[in-house]
């Protein structure tokens, strides 16, 4: 809105203004998202402990219960803040006319919903029952794929009437059709079929891996602080007509505009992280982990950079990733496990490693992955 005022100010859409600079827009949504937790963090904790929304912290794993048995009764749920500073930042200073900050807000709400639900249910039907299930992993799973359906569709057609031309193995194509390939100059021309398939992967797969890593305190939040910075200049490097040719970036008009975006996830993240650090006074809960997953994957996907997301998110992959073979492999065994357990970073908290030398390392681990995917920009 503070765009619109500004823009309407001016009186031209047009000239040198700070304002107009979506990177700019999006350092300055980092730190209203990250003022806007900041200041309602406390407020909102002792909300959700007067609602008694405490997290059982129960685990089909003894050792592992010892382990987090301090947990017991730490108020989730806690997304609810960083969705609301996350859309407080990008109506204030997005131009909310851009068709890509109407759908990532429309994705955030979708995923936001969709992780309230399953947290409400396993604080009331799973608690009664005695255990942490909420939704059914194949009814999340529908709904995440019936959004990934739903953006394939809108992106798809709006990216064909927006997009520019290029060249690709001697072939015009739309821009938007490109999928940029790190390391390689040119990169692979999709259908609307591929791209429909690859959207609803990105998105579920994203979505479901971000909230696979939380679970330690402030482990998810800061891998997906620096995630969302990573992509704050992969956007908009993507949607400046000047840049994007010069660095082989396939060009979609609007797509800087998601920088504001990007920016708002990266200081909510961070503000999170004041009150979700160890000994953690919240957690996110999945109200916060699927639609950050799912956000990134969107941005991902209209930028053009769903093979830079497994670069950035590297962290992301390594934890779903053990979860599939944790499962594939004890299923194929008849109960034997590879990891002491599974995701990734409980088998390191049950080998000895201390909750802050896990969410450390881990951190260390995501910025060397965000350090690969920024070089990567001038390595082709």
């Amino acid at each position: 809105m503070l765009y619109l005022l500004l823009d309407h100010w001016y009186g031209s859409p047009e000239g040198p203004y700070a304002y107009k600079d979506p990177l700019f827009r999006g350092t300055c949504a980092m730190l209203l998202a990250f003022m806007v937790v900041w200041m309602l963090g406390p407020r909102v904790i002792r909300f959700l402990i007067r609602c008694k929304i405490g997290d059982t912290a129960e685990f089909n794993h003894a050792e592992f219960n010892q382990i987090v048995r301090d947990k017991q009764n730490t108020p989730t749920m806690g997304g609810v803040l960083i969705l609301a500073a996350i859309a407080a930042a990008v109506l204030l200073l997005a131009d909310v006319r851009n068709y890509y900050i109407i759908m990532g807000l429309f994705c955030m709400v979708w995923l936001g919903v969709l992780g309230g639900v399953d947290d409400w249910l396993k604080l009331t039907i799973g608690r009664r029952s005695g255990s942490r299930d909420g939704l059914k992993s194949y009814e999340k799973l529908l709904f995440q794929i019936g959004l990934g359906m739903l953006l394939g569709i809108f992106v798809y057609k709006h990216g064909e009437d927006v997009a520019s031309l290029a060249t690709v193995g001697g072939e015009t194509v739309r821009t938007f059709s490109i999928l940029n390939v790190p390391f390689y100059k040119s990169g692979i021309t999709l259908g609307i079929w591929s791209f429909w398939i690859v959207t609803v992967l990105v998105t579920a797969g994203t979505s479901n891996a971000v909230n696979l890593t939380d679970g330690l305190d402030g482990l998810a939040a800061g891998c997906m602080a620096l995630c969302s910075f990573v992509f704050m200049v992969l956007a908009f490097l993507g949607g400046d007509p000047f840049l994007a040719p010069r660095l082989l970036f396939p060009y979609i008009p609007g797509t800087g505009e998601l920088a504001v975006l990007c920016g708002a996830v990266m200081g909510a993240c961070l503000g999170f992280l004041w009150y979700n650090c160890h000994p953690a006074r919240v957690f996110m809960g999945d109200t916060g982990s699927l639609p950050l997953g799912g956000l990134m994957g969107f941005v991902a996907i209209v930028s053009r950079q769903e093979l830079m997301l497994l670069i950035v998110g590297g962290v992301f992959v390594i934890e779903a990733v053990s979860v599939m073979l944790q499962v594939g492999y004890y299923k194929a065994t008849g109960g034997k496990r590879i990891f002491r357990m599974a995701p990734i970073h409980h088998h390191f908290r049950l080998g000895g490693w201390t909750e802050t030398q896990t969410v450390v390392r881990f951190w260390l681990l995501s910025a060397v992955f965000a350090g690969v995917a920024l070089a990567t920009v001038k390595l082709r």
